[in-house]
């Protein structure tokens, strides 16, 4: 009978001091990857890291915080300008984290880079770039916790939201001053006061008509390209596939597009525009027939060829439209 107490003592010890040892060590591991972590962060806003250093800090538990993972190709030889650019905006979004009043060790920012780190990218079967993934504190990444950059765009505003909406962390972006907007409005107002300075009293200029029209016409042109959907969504200018090579400067859906196509579609849309100015001139103008004839075909010829790209370029956005004008 005195032997009971001694073996309710062991069973005790067996069920309680492992697991007791066991959340210990685990808090260990945890505080030495925080300070890891923390002690990266106030050098670097964004953290670099390797096959290595993602498997222990990302990917293995224990992990109370959130990783937000940029992986990306960099190195001049890839090629990827998309990936600069993103770069760009990612840095201003991690050091307006890092700088701010409300940093803790929630949430960092890391990236990864091909060649430093290619076989996360087999890990993870990732084939472009760039890719941005949170890696929250708990479980493994959801469908959303990939960002959607083809529809987004890389902004560091686009970016922000998005954090916050995994991480319930909001980051306030502040982007370094940039003097580009009033130097522009300091050149045009000088240009103005130079031209009403040397007309004098003599302000025709400013009721040209023609002056008028073209600059409407710069102005419509810009805007039904998409120019003011860039200003604000800030998308890539193209894309490219680290691993094959092919720039695609069309995007494949009609939710987003590239810089790059709205330049083309504006370049397609000023030969239409072109085309029906020549048509108008040709059957207004008191000119020879000749002349007349040839801006007559002239413009015949640059409406059939621009619209006729124009509609190939709606084609391959709206999947399964079945007209066409001239080319496939």
């Amino acid at each position: 009978m005195a032997a009971l107490p001694v073996l309710a003592l062991l069973v005790l010890l067996a069920w309680g001091g492992p697991p007791a040892a066991g959340q210990k060590r685990k808090e260990m591991v945890l505080s030495e990857k925080v300070n890891q972590l923390m002690e990266w962060a106030s050098k670097r806003s964004v953290i670099r890291m390797n096959g290595d250093k993602f498997r222990r800090l990302v990917k293995a538990p224990p992990r109370n915080y959130s990783v937000i993972v940029m992986f990306t190709a960099l190195q001049p030889h890839r090629q990827c300008v998309v990936c600069k650019q993103a770069d760009e905006e990612y840095q201003i979004l991690a050091n307006s984290w890092r700088y701010s009043s409300a940093f803790t060790n929630k949430i960092f920012f890391a990236m990864v880079d091909f060649d430093e780190g290619s076989d996360v990218f087999q890990m993870l079967n990732m084939n472009s770039a760039p890719t941005f993934i949170n890696f929250p504190a708990k479980g493994k990444p959801k469908r959303g916790d990939t960002y959607e950059l083809q529809v987004r765009g890389f902004a560091a505003e686009q970016l922000a939201r998005w954090v916050a909406d995994r991480t319930d962390v909001n980051i306030r972006v502040i982007r370094p001053p940039n003097y580009a907007g009033p130097l522009m409005l300091g050149l045009l107002l000088a240009v103005v006061g130079g031209l009403v300075y040397l007309r004098g009293s003599n302000l025709d200029f400013l009721y040209n008509k023609t002056g008028w029209a073209f600059a409407a016409l710069c102005f419509v042109l810009a805007m039904t390209s998409g120019q003011m959907w860039n200003h604000i969504r800030g998308p890539p200018y193209a894309h490219k596939n680290p691993h094959t090579g092919q720039v695609s400067y069309i995007h494949g859906s009609s939710q987003a597009q590239f810089v790059a196509e709205t330049h083309i579609v504006l370049l397609f849309n000023g030969g239409v525009t072109l085309g029906m100015v020549l048509l108008h001139e040709a059957a207004t103008s008191d000119m020879d027939v000749g002349k007349r004839k040839i801006m007559c075909i002239a413009g015949i010829g640059l409406v059939v060829l621009f619209f006729s790209w124009l509609l190939s370029v709606f084609r391959s956005k709206y999947h399964g439209y079945p007209y066409r004008y001239v080319s496939r």
